[in-house]
């Protein structure tokens, strides 16, 4: 269906900015975001975010003052036992914290925009462990996947992927081809129905429609107000302005919690932030001169082909692949050492891209596919801490959301860093470490569904070619 005729029928969009939503806020709230993959940070800026959650490093980010707080759990890489287990640790850690802080605590489970990932296993853990710890369970949970500035929306309950004006139900897309989290109904309802095996029938789900939320601040809150205990609600969302009203009409219903499964933007309007611009080059400090380091694991078909745009805007650019089939056999140790050594070595004098074959290799099922899927995100990492140990890169990128997070975490060793702001609008994330070997080098975080064709190769751009690159931030200082 064409975007214009989807949207034409339409009433009009409500007229709410970040600054009514900001003063809105409970100032001892704040919103602990677990994160199933880095990219949740593409939409926020100026946020701490975590990919340990031992208690000093709770305490420390609550100690900021910041309204919301991302802890990377990378779950959608995991098993369920180890996804449960991880989500109970945030929850027992993060409640702890903000006891002792007071602070005031609304959980939110960052999901993918194409319904990707552990659901209703992360909120079921989410809503059973609040009440283990003597918290009383949402009175609804929110589904909040749309991503607009990623062409993601949602109308009628019915959730969209939009390119080149064309909105395509999202089960009709590769995406829903997922070999771990696959799916078939594109309306939220019908896919709560089919994720939950029909405990929960897709009638009993909640429709928040665009006319309801279009209606109003009180019309969704007389909505909410209306529904039974522990219900679980599709929303509507086509642009900012719509979340708004939802998180407003949240904000004035202090007496009901809720729980939130959403993809990446809901978080910012919904602690009334602006809409960030694009990072500058000139606002970006490096620690080390020489080329940055491109490294590409997502399977998509999108990433395959800004992975393609990239080489051919930049045909001088090194070029390092690594053989999936490889690193998951005996060849995986030598096969490591030569491709390290070459990516080092072209480091030194120019950026490097380094991906994994684009053969995609699955297992017998879904935990056989996580399991090889985890062997060669491995792979990469030891490839980037090994290269990190003899040329540290200009700058790193990580292509795809388990690389991503596995890159940040292992590879490179943040503990800690702050959401500088998206390198494109609304999209892709630029990190600044603020522990271990990377301090000084921006760590970008890029989805590996969101963009188009040329959006790698502009990233690279940008940070390549900075006007600075001939001296080094730390050596200026």
């Amino acid at each position: 269906m064409q975007i214009d005729a989807l949207l034409a029928p339409l009433p009009a969009p409500v007229t709410i900015d970040a600054e009514q939503v900001w003063s809105a806020l409970d100032p001892r709230g704040v919103l602990v975001v677990l994160d199933d993959d880095p990219t949740g940070t593409q939409s926020v800026a100026g946020l701490p975010v975590l990919t340990r959650w031992e208690r000093d490093d709770l305490d420390g980010a609550f100690a900021t003052g910041a309204p919301a707080v991302y802890v990377l759990t990378n779950t959608r890489s995991l098993d369920e036992q180890t996804t449960i287990a991880r989500n109970r640790e945030v929850v027992a850690v993060a409640l702890a914290a903000a006891a002792d802080a007071g602070r005031h605590v609304t959980f939110v489970s960052r999901g993918d925009s194409t319904l990707r990932g552990h659901f209703p296993l992360e909120t079921d853990t989410l809503a059973a462990e609040i009440v283990t710890h003597g918290g009383t369970a949402p009175d609804f949970t929110l589904l909040v996947p749309a991503f607009p500035d990623a062409g993601r929306i949602t109308v009628d309950s019915v959730h969209y992927w939009v390119v080149d004006g064309k909105a395509t139900p999202v089960g009709e897309t590769p995406f829903a081809q997922d070999a771990t989290f696959g799916f078939a109904a594109s309306n939220l309802r019908e896919w709560v129905a089919e994720k939950t095996a029909g405990q929960v029938p897709a009638e009993d789900v909640a429709a928040l429609t665009i006319d309801i939320i279009r209606a109003g601040v009180d019309s969704v809150i007389a909505f909410l107000r209306a529904l039974p205990a522990g219900a679980v609600i599709a929303v509507d969302v086509v642009e900012e302005s719509d979340m708004r009203v939802v998180a407003l009409a949240l904000h004035r219903m202090p007496d009901r919690t809720a729980l939130l499964r959403v993809g990446p933007p809901y978080v910012r309007a919904h602690i009334g932030q602006e809409i960030a611009p694009p990072v500058r080059a000139e606002d970006i400090a490096f620690a080390h001169s020489g080329g940055g380091l491109v490294v590409v694991g997502s399977h998509v078909p999108l990433t395959t082909l800004q992975l393609e745009e990239l080489h051919r805007a930049r045909p001088d650019t090194v070029t390092i692949e690594l053989d999936v089939r490889q690193l998951i056999d005996g060849r995986r140790e030598a096969h490591l050492d030569a491709q390290a050594q070459a990516a080092a070595s072209a480091l030194r004098t120019g950026t490097v891209i380094v991906h994994t074959t684009r053969e995609l290799i699955t297992g017998a099922d879904g935990d056989a596919s996580l399991e090889i899927a985890r062997k060669v995100s491995s792979g990469v990492v030891e490839l980037v801490r090994r290269v990190l140990a003899i040329a540290p890169p200009r700058f790193v990128i990580a292509k795809g959301g388990i690389t991503s997070s596995d890159v940040a975490s292992e590879a490179l060793e943040i503990r800690r860093a702050t959401v500088l702001g998206p390198m494109l609008p609304g999209i892709v994330s630029l990190w600044q470490p603020e522990t271990g070997p990377a301090v000084g080098i921006p760590y970008i975080v890029f989805a590996g569904n969101v963009g188009v064709a040329d959006s790698l190769a502009r990233v690279v751009a940008t940070l390549a070619d900075a006007s600075d690159s001939a001296r080094p931030a730390l050596e200026r200082n």
